[in-house]
């Protein structure tokens, strides 16, 4: 029988869809500077692999990704962002069909982001002992943690309780 479990980049861009979510992952991002990928990263590993994420699988997933975020996605981010107001001739109609161009180049980095960290996988799934929605909640909780370098405000604990919520 084929394995049914799914992947990272299905799992994340499923999640991504559903309502809620995107503003959720972005008001995380913007306030402890986080990668969403690894955030995803953690729900997929508590939903879908059932296990929770400790200290060494976050540093072992910012470390696999780390250049690769910072050089090409946040750089694609930046031009992305700038694009939306200037410099001139920005924005127009020419620049506004060139920003949607590296919204797209963005995503597919993005996707090459997820993939890597997909490989982060440690065998097949847990046997189901915990709601998947609390394990995914506790390894989102410790990302943003990690991130931010504190504990969760109570901002972004309903942000992450947001996300768990969806899955």
């Amino acid at each position: 029988m084929a394995d049914q479990t799914p992947t990272l980049k299905d799992f994340a861009l499923a999640l991504y869809a559903r309502e809620g979510v995107p503003p959720a992952c972005l008001a995380l991002q913007e306030a402890t500077g986080l990668d969403v990928n690894i955030l995803l990263f953690a729900a997929w590993r508590g939903a879908v692999l059932r296990r929770a994420v400790s200290a060494a699988d976050i540093a072992a997933a910012r470390a696999r990704v780390a250049e690769w975020h910072s050089e090409v996605v946040k750089a694609l981010r930046t031009v992305r962002r700038r694009l939306k107001t200037g410099p001139s001739p920005a924005p127009d109609d020419r620049t506004a069909k060139l920003r949607a161009q590296v919204q797209a180049v963005e995503i597919a980095t993005e996707i090459i982001e997820l993939e890597e960290l997909g490989a982060l996988a440690d065998g097949p799934p847990a046997p189901p002992q915990t709601d998947a929605a609390a394990l995914a909640f506790a390894a989102m909780a410790q990302v943003v943690a990690s991130f931010a370098g504190r504990p969760l405000r109570p901002e972004e604990e309903a942000a992450v309780r947001a996300i768990a919520s969806a899955i």
